[in-house]
């Protein structure tokens, strides 16, 4: 049985690895780059865990000599599976362009509190429930987005 060769072992590991590091970003843009990146990684990585020989046909050489099909099914299907969330992806990427003319995942107001407390050294309270539905303070106040529809209708 042949071992896979170091310059496969190796292109596996870096696409990988500028996947994962693409992932991590804040651009979009950078963020499907990466899922492309992480995604051939993880095919080349499959077909090289599968058996080299010849084609799977029966009839057309010996058994032991034949090469496992299941990689390359499984490569197939993780290929369509990556065309998917990449034009997915790209969609989000486009539309949040065309809406702020940036594709920078902007912070949200969790991401600013965590920030918050990683400045001061604290750990955010846990949630101990018991609270009613609207004395939970944990909840984001509805009223800025009520007034927006109050202001809508009065438009309209």
């Amino acid at each position: 049985m042949r071992q896979p060769s170091l310059v496969l072992v190796l292109a596996v590991g870096v696409l990988v690895a500028a996947g994962v590091t693409l992932l991590l970003e804040r651009s979009l843009t950078r963020i499907l780059l990466g899922i492309i990146l992480l995604g051939n990684g993880v095919n080349l990585l499959i077909l090289v865990g599968g058996r080299p020989g010849g084609a799977p046909l029966v009839g057309s050489g010996p058994i032991d000599g034949m090469s496992d099909a299941l990689p390359q099914a499984m490569v197939l299907t993780a290929v369509v599976i990556t065309f998917g969330l990449t034009a997915f992806l790209l969609a989000v990427a486009y539309r949040d362009w065309y809406l702020s003319g940036d594709d920078e995942v902007q912070d949200d107001l969790e991401d600013r509190q965590i920030a918050r407390l990683a400045e001061r050294n604290e750990v955010s309270t846990a949630d101990l429930g018991g609270e009613g539905p609207n004395d939970d303070p944990e909840q984001v106040d509805p009223e800025p987005a009520l007034r927006r529809l109050r202001r809508r209708e009065e438009k309209q």
